[in-house]
């Protein structure tokens, strides 16, 4: 995939049967890509955060000085919630095992409780008189799935509640009577749905974050902030609980020139960017005026609080003409790689195993079509204002509750190719009918030649 302040296109899928995905291979794949556009037009890549991803991406950067490696920072924090649900006691991992090991048992609890209902016909259809909302299995692959299933049972607490103290359910004599009984003590138990509750506390602020990350819309100038506040947020749902010191401390923040760390990475990619010793000097001074806040006008200043980013910079940059053009190649830039996730639905409904002897380079050409229709469509304005949205995030049956939030968009990303609607609609302000035709839908695909992009 690549990215601009564009929007995301589709490139090509890639076969890696038989190959070992080593941090070689996947730096060629990454340079094959970044060759295909042009390196003069990349900013960046943007893959996980595992080792063999870190490698790879200094390898780009070796070869492309301008070219930077980001995490991608929805997997980041889904890793870090892993780590903190479903801790393992490991050698590397005991300090953590120690403290969250409790977590995964409240989250084994959480399963054991879906699994009981869902496989005891009876006790389903107890849990379907009791309750308006069904029982969805989450998807380990899922982000931050453990939060989502708590979160999920969270809703239907007084549901099960009910259940568990009715006449039908205390009359259940068949088979896993004992199982019942566990279930009935934790769902009766105050002090198990305070622990569920805690747990849910504490990760909000990572779960908010990674919802606003999951996505393809440039938010990379806003991750550093993000991050920083989301520790904040994390520590004081904490410490609330451990220490009476932290409540009397009052941090200030300092602005971002003074911040040691974020200045010395700034150093390094403005180093790394600029070869030029000319050029980097006129740099230096263009941020040394900006940070001391020589805007061109009064206005600027004002600006900064109403405008957008981007829009500040269109406006008021060009005072730092160097900077300016900076800013708006950041400025265009997703701090994830979530856009792909959504390609391994449409394989799945592609490939499956009733059209499992599809050759490899059939189904890119079948996945290329569909995803591309579906990114072109995000252009028009019916996107935004029908339920055509819900194509990205959720499966046929969805309600208005789920846009706004909840655990209704993050479990669900199957994608359906069922969308009459589009097969004469047009798109955007491209002025043909969209069709399936591939070699149509690859003439009419976004334009990559005056965008910065990621990949």
């Amino acid at each position: 995939m690549a990215v601009s302040d564009g929007g995301p296109v589709f490139i090509k899928a890639i076969d890696g049967s038989g190959e070992f995905k080593e941090k070689h291979y996947i730096a060629r794949v990454l340079k094959d890509a970044i060759k295909g556009i042009g390196h003069e037009k990349v900013v960046k890549v943007i893959i996980g955060n595992a080792n063999v991803m870190k490698f790879a991406g200094a390898l780009i950067e070796g070869e492309y000085p301008k070219i930077f490696w980001t995490p991608c920072v929805v997997h980041t924090l889904n890793l870090a919630l892993k780590n903190i649900c479903v801790a393992k006691n490991t050698e590397k991992n005991e300090v953590t095992y120690e403290e969250c090991s409790w977590i995964t048992r409240i989250a084994d609890d959480a399963s054991f409780i879906r699994v009981f209902i869902m496989n005891h016909s009876m006790i389903l259809e107890m849990f379907n008189e009791f309750s308006p909302l069904k029982l969805l299995q989450v998807a380990d692959t899922r982000f931050a799935s453990i939060v989502v299933m708590l979160k999920m049972l969270k809703l239907i607490k007084r549901c099960l509640q009910a259940m568990a103290i009715s006449e039908q359910w205390a009359s259940y004599r068949e088979d896993g009577v004992g199982k019942a009984l566990k279930v009935e003590d934790m769902i009766l138990s105050d002090l198990w749905w305070d622990k569920v509750d805690y747990i849910l506390e504490f990760t909000a602020p990572i779960y908010d974050m990674l919802r606003v990350a999951d996505t393809d819309k440039p938010c990379l100038h806003l991750v550093y902030e993000m991050w920083d506040s989301m520790i904040e947020k994390v520590k004081a749902i904490i410490y609330r609980y451990y220490s009476i010191e932290w409540l009397s401390e009052n941090p200030k923040r300092i602005s971002p020139h003074r911040d040691h760390e974020i200045s010395m990475e700034r150093s390094k990619c403005l180093d790394g960017y600029f070869e030029d010793e000319s050029e980097l000097k006129v740099v230096k001074f263009e941020f040394a005026a900006f940070s001391g806040g020589s805007f061109p006008s009064p206005d600027a200043l004002i600006d900064k609080w109403d405008l957008l980013p981007l829009v500040w910079w269109q406006y008021h940059g060009s005072a730092f003409p160097t900077f300016q053009s900076l800013a708006f190649k950041l400025l265009g830039q997703p701090c994830s790689s979530s856009c792909f996730e959504m390609n391994w639905s449409t394989y799945k409904f592609i490939h499956s195993l009733k059209r499992n002897k599809m050759a490899p380079a059939h189904a890119e050409d079948l996945v290329y079509v569909h995803s591309n229709l579906r990114l072109l469509s995000r252009r028009n304005e019916e996107y935004v204002n029908t339920s055509t949205k819900m194509w990205d995030i959720a499966e046929d049956s969805w309600n208005e509750s789920d846009i706004h939030g909840g655990a209704g968009i993050l479990e669900n990303a199957a994608l359906t190719l069922n969308e009459p609607e589009l097969e004469a609609m047009d798109i955007g302000n491209v002025n043909t009918s969209v069709t399936t035709s591939e070699s149509e839908v690859r003439s009419e695909a976004i334009d990559l030649d005056d965008d910065d992009a990621s990949i």
